[in-house]
C-alpha cells in the first residue's frame, strides 16, 4: 500500500533533508499525548518521543526515529515524512488530527442512534478538502428506523456518495462479505459518532484487536485513555490493508476551510455554483442565484442549503 507523509496543520511540512535518511522507518499506529506508537519495518512496536516539545506525529505517518542515548525499547522521531493527506477538525482555538496518509474514509452512521447530518455534512466536508474519497455505512439496518434514514439519505446518494447499508450484529457474515472488498488493500479510517458499531466493527473484522488495545495501553501506561486516540490495525498478515479506529465526536470544528470554499466542497451545491448571476454569489439572498433556484425546483434540498448557510455564517465570524 502506498504512503507517504508530513508533519504539521493541514497535511504540509517542510522535510528535514538532514535526517530524512537517518535512522529507521517506521508507521505511526497509536498516539497519546506527546508519546506515539511506531511499528518498525519488521513489525515490532515500540514507544517514540519527539525531539522537540511538541510531537507532530499523527497516526498513519511514515517516520524516521532512532533509539535513545540510553538505549532500551524507546525511540526518538527524528524525521516525520511528507504526508499524501491528513483528515482533521479545527476549532477556534485548537486542531486535532485524526489520521494521515489515508486511501478512504468511512463515515459510520447508524438507524440508531439518529445520526446528525450537521455532523455527517462536516465530515465529508472535511474529506473532500483533503482529497479523501468517502463512503457512507449505514448500520443497523434491521431497526424499523431504516426507511426514514435511507429518505435522509437520498441526497448524499445523488450527490455521488456510496452508500453500504448492513445490520452487523443482525447479520455478521452478509456484514462481514459485504466491507471485506471495501477494506481491502487500503487504509481506512472509520470516522462516526459513539453508539454506531464502529467498536462491533472492528471487533469482528479483527478477532485480536481488544489484545491489541491492551498492549497498546500497557506499552503507553495510559490504560483507558489509549482510547481517546485513533489506533492502527493490520486486516491480515500481509499488512496491505488496515482500519484505523478513531474515537467518537460531538463537535467537528471546520476553521481550517474559508466560507468561499463551501460551496466547492458541497457537491449538490457545486454543480449549480456556476450558473449564478453573480461569481461571488455566496447563495443566500443574491439576485440570479442558481443555487436557491436549485432548491426552488427541489434539486437540492431544504437542509443541504440550510446547512450551507449555517456553515457559511459560522466560518465568517471574525477571529480574535
Amino acid at each position: 500500500m502506498k504512503r507517504a507523509s508530513a508533519a504539521g496543520r493541514g497535511g504540509r511540512a517542510r522535510p528535514n533533508k538532514s535526517a530524512s535518511d537517518a535512522g529507521e522507518g517506521g508507521l505511526v499506529v497509536a498516539t497519546h499525548g506527546r508519546h506515539v506508537v511506531v511499528e518498525t519495518d519488521e513489525g515490532q512496536r515500540l514507544i517514540c518521543h519527539p525531539r522537540g516539545k511538541k510531537s507532530e506525529a499523527v497516526v498513519g505517518d511514515r517516520v524516521r526515529w532512532e533509539h535513545t542515548l540510553e538505549g532500551g525499547d524507546e525511540g526518538v522521531i527524528i524525521n516525520v515524512a511528507e504526508r499524501k493527506n491528513l483528515l482533521y477538525r479545527q476549532d477556534e482555538w485548537r486542531s486535532k488530527s485524526f489520521a494521515a496518509n489515508l486511501d478512504q474514509l468511512l463515515m459510520w452512521i447508524a438507524v440508531e442512534p439518529v445520526f446528525s447530518e450537521a455532523q455527517l455534512t462536516r465530515a465529508l466536508i472535511a474529506a473532500r478538502s483533503a482529497d479523501i474519497p468517502a463512503t457512507i455505512v449505514l448500520n443497523k439496518t434491521d431497526l424499523p428506523g431504516t426507511p426514514t434514514a435511507r429518505e435522509r439519505l437520498a441526497p448524499y446518494v445523488a450527490m455521488g456518495y456510496p452508500v453500504v447499508e448492513i445490520s452487523l450484529k443482525q447479520d455478521t457474515e452478509a456484514a462481514r462479505a459485504q466491507m471485506e472488498p471495501l477494506l481491502g488493500g487500503r487504509a481506512t479510517l472509520v470516522l462516526g459518532p459513539s453508539g454506531a458499531g464502529k467498536s462491533t466493527l472492528i471487533n469482528t473484522l479483527l478477532p485480536n484487536a481488544r489484545a491489541e488495545v491492551g498492549e497498546i495501553s500497557q506499552a503507553l501506561n495510559s490504560g483507558r485513555h489509549t482510547t481517546t486516540s485513533s489506533l492502527w490495525y493490520w486486516l491480515d498478515d500481509t499488512r496491505q490493508g488496515a482500519v484505523i479506529d478513531s474515537p467518537g465526536f460531538q463537535e467537528f470544528g471546520l476553521h481550517h476551510i474559508a466560507p468561499t470554499e463551501l460551496q466547492r466542497l458541497m457537491p449538490d451545491i457545486a454543480a449549480h455554483m456556476n450558473d449564478c448571476r453573480f461569481h461571488n454569489c455566496t447563495h443566500r439572498q443574491e439576485p440570479g442565484c442558481a443555487v436557491q433556484a436549485a432548491v426552488a425546483k427541489g434539486e437540492i434540498s431544504e437542509m443541504r442549503l440550510s446547512l450551507y448557510t449555517a456553515l457559511f455564517d459560522e466560518l465568517s465570524q471574525p477571529r480574535w
